[in-house]
């Protein structure tokens, strides 16, 4: 069964930065499309960033700029490094593949999820 493994999630600083490692097993990763997405209490799940196997991007209009998505194909990983954390970032982050090879913002569009880790960054 394929599975996604999240890790790196934390405690930090306004200001700060932290990479989220998410790690594929089960066969699952291949050409497909990674994403991570994001879901702070009340709020709906909103992506954050998402990337092809060639390494095109895509990143949530709140993101752009501080973060960054990138994948290591050979180990089956995707990254997202976060700079410049700010108190609206403090959020459960899940990493997702995706149904296609493009593209997507659309959660119905990923089919794999994560567990999911926490980001809290205090002020």
């Amino acid at each position: 069964q394929g599975q996604l493994v999240e890790s790196g999630g934390g405690l930090v600083q306004t200001g700060g930065s932290l990479r989220l490692s998410c790690a594929a097993s089960g066969g699952i990763f291949s050409t497909n499309v990674m994403g991570w997405f994001r879901q702070a209490p009340g709020k709906e799940r909103e992506i954050v960033a998402a990337i092809t196997w060639s390494g095109g991007r895509t990143y949530g209009d709140s993101v752009k700029g501080r973060f960054t998505i990138s994948r290591d194909n050979g180990k089956s990983t995707v990254y997202l490094q976060m700079n410049s954390l700010k108190s609206e970032d403090a959020a459960v982050y899940y990493c997702a593949r995706g149904k296609y090879t493009r593209l997507s913002s659309e959660r119905r569009l990923y089919d794999y999820w994560g567990q999911g880790t926490q980001v809290t960054v205090s002020s």
